[in-house]
């Protein structure tokens, strides 16, 4: 079997990599996707209760929408917003089902490799084709593949409650008290999980956000509901967003909700707290911060503290990665939540995500590594880019197709002890105000 004859394989079934296959497609290669969950977007369906900040519009990929119109597939209003269950059940799902034989299910990628050549050997690198190795319910399973695109994304490695990016001493055997995700408190027995009880929140993202707003909510008809707001840096900050300057309006309301919950006195904020233990006690949990601080107990812990990507699996290819961030080299200088400011990434592809293995490309919010900016729009143009430059048409591969949002926020988290970086992120900083946008759906991440 020629190298050209063998399929692009994709290694999830979520936005990025369904986008991917419905590129590679276009461009005449065969794609054959690769989902360790049961349906498409198995992972989006986990956080199924919260809104995108993105509208329609910018959430369905345009060549996968070109796919999707012979079927008659109505595009929902481009002015609204998903949920994650509505994007997964009235786009990914759709999409999976044209693509048809070329998406599996429960098939869980266990390794990748070059032919008979471990990551040490240098010779037949550019001539062998890729192994993938497949774990699926029939038994183990080996796939010769031309490129693999890993579209897997973070959702599956949450980053702990500890904050030297291990867990907390105590934190596993505390793990029957400890979410990693938003609640869905629309879910009753969610709901009666945290009802009248005092709840640690840890992280500053958007999801951390989120949660905030949802938690103030069941306050209302829920007295005794209080959360401890737990945060790392020494001061909120612009934690809260770009507000009226974020040209996603659903993020920057988000932010202005956010604010109203802690302004309600439904929040209490604990800024500089840096976990270093969990401790069970009769009264509940009781968290240490590294400088010695002990909150009073909490009956619910939920970090949000964001995600890291699964690299294990790609041990024995050749991959070219920042040091810190674990994201593609030439994107981390543009991605640092260190040291970048107004959070506006350029469009990149092929030429940013190719890696010292030949055919090998990490897409998606993988490719970020550890930093939390990635937008769904990043993605679609960068699986548009790796399909053309597959295809051979490198002059389509260099070429930007994409305009990003600005965030409306300036400074990175790494300058959140910094006065004057402070001080210019409530006054505007470098990012002016965005046009007025009218918000037509409420949004929640």
């Amino acid at each position: 079997m020629s190298e050209n004859t063998l399929p692009v394989v994709v290694v999830g079934a979520g936005p990025v990599g369904l986008a991917a296959a419905a590129h590679l497609l276009d461009r005449g290669l065969e794609p054959l996707v690769l989902e360790a969950g049961e349906q498409a977007g198995a992972q989006v369906r986990e956080w199924h209760n919260v809104r995108l900040f993105s509208r329609w519009a910018e959430v369905v990929d345009p060549v996968a929408e070109k796919l999707l119109a012979p079927t008659g597939w109505t595009h929902p209003d481009p002015q609204t917003y998903a949920t994650g269950q509505q994007w997964a059940q009235r786009y990914l799902q759709p999409l999976a089902e044209v693509l048809g034989s070329r998406v599996r299910f429960s098939s869980r990628v266990s390794g990748v490799a070059r032919r008979g050549r471990d990551r040490v050997v240098d010779a037949g690198r550019e001539t062998e084709p890729l192994t993938v190795h497949v774990q699926t319910a029939a038994g183990e399973e080996r796939i010769l593949a031309r490129a693999v695109v890993d579209a897997s994304g973070t959702w599956g490695s949450p980053n702990p409650l500890g904050a030297d990016g291990l867990p907390a001493a105590g934190e596993r055997a505390a793990a029957d008290r400890i979410a990693y995700q938003v609640p869905d408190l629309a879910d009753p027995a969610v709901r009666a999980r945290y009802a009248g009880k005092r709840v640690a929140v840890a992280g500053s993202g958007h999801s951390a956000l989120t949660a905030l707003v949802a938690f103030a909510e069941l306050a209302e008809t829920a007295p005794g509901t209080h959360v401890d707001w737990l945060l790392r840096r020494g001061q909120v900050g612009d934690t809260f967003g770009g507000g009226e300057a974020d040209q996603l309006p659903a993020r920057g309301a988000l932010g202005r909700r956010a604010a109203a919950a802690v302004e309600a006195g439904h929040v209490s904020t604990v800024t500089g707290f840096r976990t270093t233990a969990v401790e069970q006690t009769g009264d509940g949990l009781v968290l240490e911060s590294l400088d010695g601080r002990r909150l009073a107990p909490v009956e619910e812990v939920v970090v949000l503290t964001g995600f890291r990507p699964d690299l294990s699996w790609l041990s024995e290819v050749r991959l070219d990665l920042d040091p810190t961030l674990q994201a593609a080299r030439a994107l981390a200088p543009l991605i640092d939540p260190n040291v970048h400011s107004c959070g506006t990434v350029y469009p990149h592809g092929a030429r940013e995500l190719t890696q010292p293995e030949p055919g090998v490309f990490v897409v998606g919010m993988k490719s970020y590594g550890r930093a939390p900016t990635f937008l769904a729009m990043t993605g679609y143009e960068q699986v548009r880019s790796v399909a053309a430059a597959l295809a051979g048409d490198h002059e389509a591969a260099e070429r930007v197709e994409l305009v990003l949002p600005d965030t409306g926020v300036c400074g990175g988290a790494g300058l959140f002890d910094d006065p004057t970086a402070a001080t210019e992120a409530a006054e505007g900083g470098c990012c002016g105000p965005a046009e007025p946008v009218e918000q037509t759906a409420p949004a929640r991440a």
